[in-house]
């Protein structure tokens, strides 16, 4: 049924290496083919989605994929316009124009997150005929703004130095400028993560949120567009401010989110440090660049998590590459590894070998020390030349490690290169929906890292993490002044398919509105939990809500109150009156 196994994935050397490449080589067509294949009109697997329109996947049920996110279709669509525009494809023109007319309709579309001035952007996920999708979901989701911005801003950089000005100031930057819109008002507010479950402020989100804001107002500045360039300077700099707060020093690792009540290693540092990434940064740490000290020491944490949690992974050495999932106590569907999950840590690798290889030399801190010390337990902190036999041993251990992570996935890659969602934990067959785009998008992504091909960068060099920084957002999103966060804990048993929110007094807390009130999580249920950045040393009031099919049900009085303090955090513990 499998392609080829790998018995010994710890061992580097020609025949590890040699089937990484065979499986690339065949995988490397079908992956593409795959994602072609999930975006309407014409994808054979996308049949009844608009022009542009991504599918998740042609899974309808059990799970049904049926839909198209904002996330998962900006991040296929910038691995395809990165094609259009080195050239590696040219035959992609129109699908990208496509998905250019596509999200500019479906920003305009009225949905339960707002409409297109009143926070719509956030919504998750839409109908692939391009309507609203009605139903209780996790929502907001504010990383898609950000990442859909990227996409394009790459596009428009591209035609607008190929003379195409006018179609990209009149077309484009519209479509961009009200997502980076979005992203300077609503940075500052609770977003639900990227696997849609937990409510607080996500890693992930607030990385691709500075990328689009640094890159926007470069863009900006280059096609004239320059009103709100100073805007976007100015979150910019909060975002890569409160970018380094989710760091764990004690523990080595990037903490994912800032609620959910897990561990916090995730998927989503790895996945937050390969879609920032910009060769021309070198190994930052400021932007957790994937060759930093921060992002190899998150990196090693990450993996390492997953040795002991699924039984395919029993009897791996310690320091080879091991089926990895979005995070260790995960039990969405079985809670199992992801194929594009164990492809990005390849992928952060062969970015950090091709920067390592640009420069000429690697360093070695007490951060990222253990990381380096699985492949050589005598090194010790200090710089490394290429000439030097140290870089060589650390190199080619480390590339036979990403490689590693790529035999894992080919090991349980069916014989005709179909990738699903998850494969067991147990045996590792296809599991959850098939033929995830995303998936496909991540194979192909991490292929081309292997392969050193070079995109675009965003601007990450040489930036300077301000010494004072500011949490409030812009515009109407954020408010002024500073803010604290305050999580919001209260035990409410529900029925099915009815929700618990929160809206108060202040805009954060949507002022009363029920029809923008905040989204608790249910992770620990019967706790439902949400944290919110509230404004610093204020009365504030506020009260639970439950909705069911658009049914409004309020706790009872009296209101709950709260002064929020100076700084810090803090929770509130309640439960539903």
């Amino acid at each position: 049924m499998y392609r080829f196994f790998v018995c010994a994935l710890g061992i580097a050397g020609t025949v590890l290496g040699q089937s990484v490449d065979s499986y690339i080589s065949s995988e490397g067509p079908i992956a593409k083919a795959g994602v072609l294949a999930n975006i309407g009109p014409s994808g054979s697997k996308a049949s009844g989605a608009a022009a542009g329109v991504v599918v998740a996947s042609p899974s309808t049920s059990n799970p049904d994929y049926w839909y198209t996110w904002t996330r998962d279709s900006s991040l296929v669509f910038k691995s395809l316009i990165d094609q259009y525009t080195t050239g590696i494809d040219p035959t992609l023109r129109t699908l990208i124009d496509d998905f250019v007319s596509a999200e500019a309709h479906i920003q305009t579309v009225d949905n339960p997150s707002g409409g297109l001035t009143s926070g719509g952007l956030g919504e998750p996920k839409f109908n692939v005929d391009e309507t609203a999708f009605t139903g209780a979901w996790g929502r907001p989701q504010r990383d898609g703004p950000a990442l859909r911005a990227t996409a394009l801003i790459t596009y428009g950089n591209y035609l607008y130095s190929s003379g195409n000005t006018t179609w990209v100031t009149d077309t484009l930057w519209p479509v961009i400028e009200n997502d980076l819109g979005y992203v300077v008002s609503y940075w500052n507010q609770t977003t639900f993560d990227l696997w849609e479950e937990v409510s607080s402020s996500s890693f992930f989100t607030t990385a691709v949120q500075h990328r689009a804001l640094r890159e926007g107002a470069a863009f900006a500045t280059t096609i004239g567009q320059t009103s709100s360039v100073s805007s976007y300077t100015t979150q910019a700099n909060n975002l890569l401010c409160f970018l380094q707060s989710y760091w764990n020093p004690t523990g080595g690792y990037i903490t994912a989110n800032t609620g959910g009540g897990r561990s916090g290693k995730d998927a989503n540092t790895v996945l937050a440090s390969i879609h920032t990434y910009d060769p021309a940064a070198g190994c930052d740490a400021a932007t957790f660049q994937p060759c930093s000290d921060k992002a190899l020491s998150n990196l090693k944490v990450y993996v390492d998590s997953f040795r002991s949690v699924y039984s395919i992974n029993s009897g791996i050495a310690s320091n080879a590459a091991v089926a990895t999932g979005r995070y260790p106590e995960d039990t969405y569907q079985g809670g199992n590894p992801w194929y594009l999950t164990t492809f990005a840590p390849a992928e952060q690798l062969y970015d950090a070998l091709n920067v390592w290889a640009a420069q000429g030399s690697l360093n070695v801190t007490s951060i990222s020390l253990p990381f380096f010390q699985q492949f050589s337990s005598s090194v010790t902190a200090g710089s490394y030349a290429a000439s030097s036999t140290t870089y060589t041993t650390l190199t080619s251990a480390i590339k036979s490690f990403a490689d590693g992570f790529v035999a894992i996935n080919a090991q349980y890659t069916p014989s005709n290169g179909g990738l699903a969602e998850q494969y067991s934990r147990s045996n590792g067959s296809p599991l959850s929906a098939v033929d995830l785009t995303w998936s496909y998008a991540s194979a192909v992504t991490a292929f081309e890292a292997r392969n050193n091909t070079q995109f675009a960068g965003w601007g990450a060099a040489g930036l300077t993490v301000p010494s004072t920084c500011s949490t409030s957002g812009g515009g109407g999103g954020g408010g002024g002044g500073s803010t604290v966060a305050v999580t919001f804990n209260v035990d409410a048993t529900t029925v099915y398919g009815e929700n618990i929110y929160i809206t108060g007094s202040v805009a954060a807390l949507s002022s009363w509105s029920t029809g923008s009130a905040l989204l608790l999580s249910s992770a620990n249920y019967p706790t439902w939990s949400i944290t919110v950045n509230l404004p610093a040393n204020t009365a504030v009031e506020y009260k639970y809500i439950r909705k069911n099919n658009g049914a409004v049900t309020w706790e009872s009085d009296p209101n709950n109150s709260i002064t929020t303090p100076a700084s810090g955090s803090t929770t509130e513990n309640d439960t539903w009156r």
